[in-house]
Order: C-alpha cells, then sequence, then structure tokens
C-alpha cells in the first residue's frame, strides 16, 4: 500500500537538479516492502537518511530542503518507507539565515545534512541552525534547543562518546566574535558546557574529532564572505583564502574552558573525519583531505583522499600522510569505536564501497555494477549483530543505492563479514532516494 501527497518542484540545470541528484516530488508511505534474499533476524530498528531535497531552483546542492528516507525493519520484514521534508520553522514561509544587523535567526533552517539519536531524541541538523526534532516516523516536532539552554547552531555532525555517552558538537557562524563554540550534553540530553573560542576568523568548519582526552577543532582556510552572503542568493557564502593558514585545535575535555593547544598543518580542507584517537603520546586523525577546495567559486573543482595526522604531544610536530589515491568521500567507523583506533573504515568511492584498513591503508571494494556516475552507492552505516561477537566483522552495512537501469533505489544489506560479497538483502524502495548526505541506524 503507498500514500501520495503531491509538492511542486522546479528544475534548473546545475548537476544536483539531474539525475539521482533531482529531487524527487512527493512525500510516500509504503508498506511491507519487497525484499530480495532474507533481512537478519536481529535486525530491529530504523534506518534514516538526511539529504537535501529542494522545492525551488538553488544556488548549491547544499543549500537544498531537508528530506529523510527512513525505512523500519522489524522482525524480518521491511514495514515501511518513509519519505518526509523537514518542516522547519523557515519551510513554508522562508525567512533569511541572517538579520540585518549580522545576527542570526536559528530557527531559519533546510535541516537536510544529517540525523542523530541522543537521549532519547532524533535530531535532523544542518549546521546553519539549530537542531529540529523528528519522530521515527519522520514527523517534525519543532525546532530543539536544549531546554532554552542552545542560543547557537549545532554542527551537523555531533559525536556521541561511547564510553560516558555524552554528545559532543560546536556551533559556528557567527559574523561577530565568538565565531564557534563547543558545546557538551550529558548522557540524559543536558547541556552542560558552552564554550567560546577564539578564532580568527569566521570559517566552515563542518566536522571535528573526538578522542577520550582531547576534542580536536579543525581551523581550515575556507573563510565567510560577506558579499556573496549580501547577495540574498542560496549559494554558499565561503572561498578558500590563502592566508588563512590551517591548524587542529587540541581541548582537553577534562578541562573544557582551559587553554586549546594549537598545531599548524599544511592547508587543505577536511569535510570529514573517520576517526581520531590516541596512541603513544600522539593524536592520530584519519579524514577526507582536499589539498584546496572553492576557490573563486564553490564547486567541486578537487576530490578528496583518506589521509591520517599524526600529532606528537611532546614536540608539537604533525606529520602527514596519504593513505590512498582513489577519490572518496563520507567515511564510517563502527560508532561504538569511536575514541578508539577501529580497524576499518567505509567510504564512498565511484560507483563502490571501500573499507579501508586504516593501519595500512589497503581497501576492498564492494561494487555496484559498472563505475557509472549516474549510480551508485550512498554513505553505509555500520550496525552490529546483536547475537554475534562485539567487533567490527560482526554486523551489517546499511546504505541506499541508485540503479540507474530501472531508476530506483534498494536500501542494500551487506555482511560485514564478506565485505566484497554479494548483499545479503535488497529491499526494494518504492521510488528512488536521490543522492544525498548522512544517516544513522536507530536501534528499536
Amino acid at each position: 500500500m503507498t500514500e501520495t501527497s503531491d509538492s511542486t518542484l522546479f528544475g534548473t540545470d546545475q548537476f544536483f537538479q539531474t539525475g539521482n541528484y533531482a529531487p524527487v516530488a512527493d512525500e510516500l508511505t509504503a508498506h511491507d516492502l519487497p525484499v530480495q534474499g532474507a533481512i537478519p533476524a536481529d535486525l530491529d530498528g530504523w534506518y534514516l537518511r538526511n539529504g537535501p531535497n529542494p522545492r525551488q531552483a538553488t544556488a548549491h546542492w547544499f543549500t537544498g530542503d531537508g528530506m529523510i528516507h527512513g525505512v523500519r525493519i522489524e522482525g524480518g520484514r521491511a514495514r515501511w518507507y518513509r519519505n518526509r521534508w523537514v518542516r522547519t520553522d523557515s519551510f513554508i514561509d522562508p525567512f533569511p539565515l541572517y538579520n540585518a544587523d549580522g545576527t542570526r535567526n536559528l530557527r531559519a533552517s533546510v535541516a537536510n545534512t544529517h540525523v542523530v539519536n541522543h537521549a532519547g531524541k532524533t535530531l535532523a541538523l544542518v549546521e546553519s541552525s539549530l537542531p529540529y526534532e523528528i519522530t521515527n516516523d519522520l514527523e517534525t516536532v519543532g525546532a530543539y534547543d536544549f531546554g532554552g539552554k542552545l542560543v547557537d547552531s549545532m554542527t551537523a555532525h555531533p559525536k556521541i562518546c561511547p564510553t560516558t555517552g555524552e554528545l559532543h558538537f560546536f556551533g559556528y557562524g557567527n559574523i561577530f566574535t565568538p565565531h564557534v563554540t563547543y558545546h557538551r550534553a550529558d548522557a540524559n540530553g543536558e547541556l552542560t558546557v558552552n564554550r567560546p573560542l577564539d578564532v580568527p576568523k569566521l570559517t566552515m568548519m563542518h566536522d571535528f574529532a573526538l578522542t577520550p582526552s582531547y576534542v580536536i577543532f579543525m581551523d581550515l582556510p575556507i573563510v565567510f564572505d560577506l558579499d556573496i552572503a549580501m547577495t540574498g542568493e542560496r549559494d554558499m557564502p565561503y572561498r578558500w583564502d590563502d592566508d588563512y593558514g590551517a591548524r587542529f585545535g587540541l581541548l582537553r575535555r577534562d578541562d573544557p574552558f582551559g587553554e586549546v593547544r594549537w598545531f599548524d598543518i599544511d592547508p587543505c580542507y577536511v569535510f570529514h573525519v573517520a576517526n581520531a584517537y590516541e596512541a603513544d603520546n600522539s593524536v592520530v586523525l584519519q579524514a577526507v583531505r582536499y589539498p584546496e577546495l572553492w576557490r573563486g567559486t564553490s564547486g567541486f573543482e578537487a576530490d578528496g583522499v583518506l589521509w591520517t595526522w599524526t600529532i606528537d604531544l611532546a614536540t608539537g610536530r604533525v606529520s602527514e600522510r596519504q593513505l590512498d589515491d582513489r577519490a572518496v568521500e563520507f567515511p564510517r567507523i563502527d560508532d561504538r569505536l569511536a575514541t578508539l583506533p577501529a580497524r576499518y573504515s567505509v567510504a564512498v568511492g565511484d560507483g563502490k564501497l571501500l573499507r579501508y584498513d586504516l593501519s595500512t591503508g589497503d581497501a576492498v571494494e564492494h561494487g555496484f555494477g559498472p563505475a557509472d556516475a549516474a549510480g551508485g552507492p550512498g554513505e553505509a552505516v555500520f550496525v552490529p549483530s546483536a547475537s554475534g561477537p562485539a567487533d567490527e566483522s560482526s554486523g551489517w552495512y546499511l546504505g541506499y543505492v541508485y540503479d540507474p537501469v530501472r531508476d530506483g533505489s534498494d536500501l542494500v544489506i551487506i555482511d560485514a563479514a564478506d565485505f566484497a560479497g554479494p548483499p545479503v538483502t535488497r529491499i526494494q524502495l518504492p521510488q528512488r532516494v536521490p543522492y544525498g548526505f548522512h544517516g544513522n541506524w536507530i536501534a528499536g
């Protein structure tokens, strides 16, 4: 059974309005989805993924209205698929992110980048605004400000410490200082830390990292451009700055209001961190690195590849090493190992998923037919087995995969113990899922 509601779309000739980047017009609900193979019996939960699905022409992929696509799995069945726009306060009657005096409307949001669950709340995120709470059935509850304690935006990449259950995040976007503020909520969702950071300009700080002892901030040379912001177009108001430099900042978790220790690195940009951990009086960070980006435009003229940085805490030196030369994005690990030296990270390549051995840089591929920009997988999320051993090979990788032949999408389940082998399950969805950003598994 499928229910449909209509909407109006205005196409453009940009890449994110064509092929599987193009938005879908309808919000659907479909029950008892067709399944090829068998759904692992102990999978019980919701797979939710967020991404841009613009309702009108927009100047950049990153600024499209957020839409979440979800599948409910229970009892060996795919009980339903739903897709819903996140109905933020500015969804029906848009209002600008910045007021005339430079202050921000934190409820102006497209909520299009990530969806996370912490302390019983599921939050749709975009880094420019407050989070928006949604139900696991994808209905929007409203803006969430931690009981009035958060007067800042929230990064789309918060980190949940697997040991303490704390939610670590930051907000950036203030034209005036402080440009960046670090926040922390305890395992019950109570906001306990709001600490400004001293950075010289408003940089685009998309992601960060966490270890058992440190929070790691990335102060990199893509900075705010007021002239672009004042045009009123929905373009990204950030550009590369040769004079800004690049550095990592380490803040001790046990002293959140203490000194941030900064370490210079070669200029680059990082959208997404794979992992970070501590080893031999050093901090190791693994991420997808771009040599430069957004010089003059906000296009994607460079590829990102997997790198590792090792920060020697005794000498202050940083060593940098490229792990591979293949273009990838959206690296994910087993979230139970966040802050620890995870062995594997799975990233999205050209028409394939690559599972990296982070200690060696070697990779195993899971292909989805001929490498074709018109088809392929999105981000893969690791779901541990509830009955097997607690390791990175006992569980499954879940993600949406687009099939250009039938112009449709599946939720694919891959056995982590046989990553290169065929999927154990393909759940056929009632419509294609456009390429998007990030998602999570929420256990039932």
